[in-house]
């Protein structure tokens, strides 16, 4: 990727591979010297002993460098899931020790347990309730599949709709809707139809409800039964399986995904395995050969790299989830923060010839350039919001009180540059607003700056009496310069997160957002009024196919 645009000063960096991934390139095999054999073996030994004192913290540490991760994973995804980690611990030589069951099943374990890794559920909801209770803190999306209608082949009872379910002749398998994702999604199809009772009722007299969906493809496969419901990517996965028309519509679709759960204690580790389950040239075409429509996914790295574009006011906020954000995902992220018209103008020159060189991710200043790429980016979402005013040197020399006291004669004005920097264009709103824009710029702005960083010099250094600043560039100052509010609507500015079309780490900047959009706290210490409506950090990032995007917006 081009660093032109990009100062050391500008990047976060982790100092390196983040957590326990900088093993990973260490576990080759080779020849064998039978000195360092013998040393591995002596020392080997003497780690174990050590675990063996009483008391000591040696089992802790060695629990952090374990080359293992315990899995719970719904019962339905065992095969794909299985040749992949099988993939990983060939290539990585870290183990994926898997536990299967049905995905609520699965959930009332890690509620009792409070230990694992990860957990991959047939469905979304119960990641949600996971992650509700705090025991899941970020979700990555995999797949998508359905529940259809299923006979043994040749269907010798033809069976030809759910109807026939109710035949007395016809003996019914279905997933327990109280231990199985596929089981709570045909009763939930089934009541909005008013068949449910019904056929509850019938399979508890004559047929059996199920703890995987696994066992109700097994039933359906042996002949024991004569019709089941089975998610369509698991009937694909058994020759012995036919499915009856199209029951898409009528029994649900719903969404896989996997969670990291809050107990895991090296998600760094996780997140490499998750990131390589997830990638679309790594994990996602085997669930895709096995019958499940998997979503977009990233380009498979090691260690990715995000370029991301911010507004120079969202730095102080942004610094510290960034940092925190890169050394938990093990991954790198470029920053580059200016003003948002000279952001978005390199953006618009790369765009057509340089897709590689164009950023991941951009958190504008205000909605307002976002707006003039809406085109390039997709699942914009507000984060923050700043109040702008009148900024003057400490004790208000000048006894300014409104922005038509900026039109005075003799007042110094400094404003941000409307064609370079958000601030400008929103100065320029707010001053038209009261009718003295063109006068203030003729006869008394004294310079244009290209970022909002460098308006709170220009007061402190006392090179202007006034600017037009926001309320959060001037905390840093507090002692130095006093910030008059202006009473006017206009006098916000909002600044949306969206993440580009053109990248191919779209799963990656959307936990970022996640993580964004989870730090009110950060922010609002920071001088920020608060926008998103995400309420914790594991509830977002589960939509990988949303096209929303704000509209343009002129001004007047």
């Amino acid at each position: 990727m081009n660093k032109s645009v990009t100062t050391k000063r500008d990047c976060i960096r982790p100092a390196g591979r983040i957590g326990g991934l900088s093993r990973f390139h260490s576990m080759r095999t080779g020849v064998t010297n039978p000195l360092l054999l013998f040393s591995v073996v002596s020392i080997g030994l003497l780690v174990i002993l050590m675990l063996l004192l009483p008391g000591n913290d040696a089992s802790r540490v060695a629990g952090e460098r374990s080359d293992e991760l315990f899995m719970y994973c719904a019962a339905g995804m065992r095969r794909p899931v299985e040749e992949i980690a099988a993939m990983y611990e060939r290539e990585y030589n870290v183990r994926i020790r898997l536990q299967y069951g049905g995905s609520n099943t699965l959930l009332s374990q890690i509620k009792v347990s409070r230990v694992g890794d990860l957990y991959l559920a047939a469905d979304t909801s119960y990641l949600k309730l996971a992650a509700d209770e705090g025991l899941v803190a970020e979700i990555v999306p995999i797949a998508t599949m359905s529940a259809i209608l299923c006979v043994p082949q040749g269907n010798p009872q033809n069976v030809q709709s759910i109807d026939d379910l109710l035949r007395d002749d016809v003996r019914v398998a279905l997933g327990n809707p109280d231990q199985t994702a596929i089981g709570k999604t045909v009763r939930q199809a089934l009541q909005s139809l008013g068949k449910w009772e019904t056929l509850e009722s019938h399979v508890r007299e004559t047929g059996v409800f199920k703890p995987t969906v696994n066992d109700v493809a097994n039933d359906i496969k042996l002949g024991s039964i004569d019709a089941g419901v089975l998610w369509d990517s698991v009937a694909a996965q058994y020759p012995e399986i036919e499915a009856i028309g199209d029951q898409v519509e009528s029994l649900g679709s719903v969404d896989i995904a996997i969670g990291i759960l809050t107990s895991c204690e090296q998600p760094s580790e996780a997140l490499h395995f998750v990131r390589y389950l997830t990638a679309s040239d790594r994990g996602l075409p085997v669930f895709e050969r096995m019958g499940y429509r998997p979503v977009q996914g990233d380009d498979w790295a090691e260690v990715p790299e995000l370029t991301f574009y911010a507004g120079a006011i969202n730095r102080r906020a942004l610094e510290p989830i960034l940092q925190e954000f890169s050394e938990r995902e093990g991954v790198e992220i470029n920053t580059v923060y200016n003003g948002c018209g000279i952001l978005t103008a390199q953006m618009r020159a790369t765009s057509q010839d340089h897709v590689d060189d164009f950023p991941d991710a951009f958190m504008a200043c205000d909605k307002y350039y976002l707006n003039t790429v809406a085109e390039l980016f997709q699942d914009a979402i507000d984060i923050s919001h700043a109040n702008i005013g009148i900024l003057v040197a400490e004790g208000n020399p000048k006894g300014i009180r409104d922005l038509a006291d900026l039109a005075q004669p003799g007042i110094r004005v400094v404003l941000g540059q409307a064609e370079q920097c958000t601030i400008g264009v929103l100065s320029q709103r707010l001053l038209k607003s009261v009718g003295i824009y063109e006068q203030v710029l003729q006869e008394n702005v004294v310079s244009q700056t290209t970022s909002s960083a460098l308006l709170v010099p220009s007061i402190t250094t006392g090179s202007a009496d006034a600017t037009l600043a926001y309320e959060t560039d001037a905390l840093a100052e507090q002692n130095k310069v006093d910030f008059i509010k202006v009473d006017s609507p206009l006098a916000r500015a909002v600044q949306p997160y969206g993440i580009a079309r053109a990248s191919k780490q779209k799963q990656l900047s959307k936990r970022l957002q996640t993580a964004i959009a989870g730090s009110q706290e950060q922010f609002e210490t920071a001088g920020f009024g608060w926008q998103s409506q995400q309420s914790g950090s594991a509830s977002n990032g589960l939509d990988p196919q949303a096209t929303s995007r704000p509209q343009p917006e002129a001004l007047p």
